[in-house]
């Protein structure tokens, strides 16, 4: 007798291997930890396989998992073509996203994901900037819904979280020790000025050790250990970790990303991205101190 699967439990399967992590996948979903987590037990019991090696440092597909997710991926994709087809009504057209590149990751690729699926026929163009940059373009109408990192909440604003900005260096790395301090930074970015004036006041020497207008030449330069860098809980690139100084190295304090959607372009579709961006950071669930260290016990 042919047995289905269920296709919720497939979502939140999809989900947490394309967050890394139960986590974070919680946030998008907008669903529990624990509500997710049971997802995907019941589904590895409905085929009696093990689909996350929850033994690694953070979660990881099996070689068993790894080939569910292509089928369930063609699963979801026509069960979410069937039902746009026969319940919604056609949209067509384009939306601009400013997104500055350090949030870019891990919540922007998610809503893309879904938005495309649930409306294939809009465009969405993802401008990536800064967050001054990208309220310049958004009060000239060029872009209809951008985020930002701030450190108030701002006129026209919506707040969706307040996340710490910390120290992040190599994994396993030392270049944080080195005295003068060795840094990374492009030229006009918004957390290199709140981090110099913190090694200032707490007079700790350092050096511009590079600096490059490419975020990809600084992302490499700290991987490499050759440099430290600030960023946000949460939105660090790959081989790069939370610098555990204990103390050594001073707090930079903590932003606020904002979110903005333009009046004028306002429209189901404008609306329909914005609150999936929304759901992303819904509850404080996205990321804080405490989830950055979250997914690596999962």
């Amino acid at each position: 007798m042919p047995r289905n699967l269920d296709v919720t439990a497939l979502r939140s399967f999809i989900a947490v291997a394309d967050a890394g992590g139960v986590t974070r996948a919680s946030g998008f979903l907008n669903l529990t930890q624990s509500a997710v987590s049971m997802q995907i037990k019941r589904l590895e019991e409905s085929l009696d396989v093990v689909l996350l090696d929850r033994t690694a440092r953070k979660v990881a597909l099996t070689p068993t998992g790894e080939l569910l997710l292509g089928y369930a991926r063609r699963i979801l994709a026509l069960n979410d073509e069937a039902f746009q087809r026969l319940t919604t009504d056609v949209h067509e057209g384009e939306i601009v996203l400013g997104v500055p590149h350090d949030i870019v990751y891990p919540a922007i690729p998610l809503v893309l994901q879904r938005f495309a699926r649930e409306y294939p026929k809009m465009k969405v163009t993802l401008l990536s900037s800064y967050t001054t940059a990208l309220r310049d373009k958004f009060d000239r109408g060029e872009c209809d819904v951008i985020l930002t990192t701030e450190p108030n909440s701002e006129t026209g604003s919506e707040t969706l979280a307040e996340l710490p900005l910390v120290w992040f260096g190599a994994t396993d790395g030392v270049a944080w020790k080195s005295r003068p301090l060795k840094l990374a930074f492009e030229p006009v970015c918004g957390f290199r000025k709140m981090a110099l004036t913190a090694l200032d006041a707490a007079g700790i020497p350092w050096v511009m050790a590079v600096e490059s207008d490419s975020t990809r030449t600084i992302e490499a330069t700290v991987s490499a250990d050759l440099a430290v860098n600030a960023i946000l809980a949460g939105s660090e690139p790959p081989n790069v970790e939370p610098v555990q100084h204990g103390g050594t190295l001073p707090d930079l304090g903590w932003m606020k990303v904002n979110l903005y959607v333009g009046r004028t372009s306002s429209s189901p579709t404008v609306d329909a991205l914005a609150e999936l961006i929304r759901r992303v950071y819904a509850g404080g669930r996205f990321r804080s101190a405490a989830t950055a260290l979250l997914d690596a016990a999962e």
